[in-house]
């Protein structure tokens, strides 16, 4: 059965090559939007994704990110000119699935338009710093409310984008 949807699901990989271009404001809405859409339990909605595009703050966060990574001095964010934090209610059981889903929206919709992206993790461990509290707060973000769950990088593949590899046996369990 081909389907775009499902194409997308299986041709969307993760990329870690960018052009140094900004996005666009409608790749930007419509990526946003598809991110919106994604299921949350209860319907409750309530996770927030925070557009970051500001050079200085992209660097310094995946500065921070590089620390907690155990990797200083490299740039866990791939040169991205866009990313896009999201973050869940700590008090909402739900929230890390919530906003999982919201990634995973996000990343799918960046395929769709022709971007890129790829999920980068340790946003928990770098919005819990003291350093990142800065930032939360500069946002005016609730720090004791919201926890990081991901980052997702968007630009421009510098390179092809890679083919997916073959899926393990054993991936599909029927019973």
């Amino acid at each position: 059965m081909h389907n775009e949807v499902l194409e997308a699901i299986k041709q969307r990989r993760s990329i870690r090559h960018y052009k140094p271009e900004q996005i666009t404001g409608e790749e930007l809405y419509a990526v946003l939007d598809a991110g919106t859409y994604a299921p949350t339990g209860k319907n409750l909605q309530d996770s927030i994704i925070v557009v970051i595009q500001d050079k200085e703050a992209i660097a310094d966060i995946s500065r921070m990110n590089a620390i907690v990574f155990g990797k200083p001095g490299t740039d866990p964010f791939f040169g991205a000119p866009t990313v896009l934090l999201v973050m869940g209610v700590k008090d909402n059981p739900n929230h890390v699935k919530d906003a999982s889903c919201i990634m995973s929206n996000l990343m799918l919709a960046a395929y769709a338009v022709g971007l890129g992206s790829c999920w980068v993790n340790r946003a928990k461990q770098v919005f819990e710093s003291e350093e990142g509290k800065v930032y939360l707060r500069k946002w005016g973000i609730d720090e004791n409310k919201y926890e990081g769950v991901g980052h997702c990088v968007l630009g421009y593949p510098s390179r092809p984008h890679p083919k997916a590899l073959p899926r393990n046996e054993g991936y599909i369990v029927r019973v």
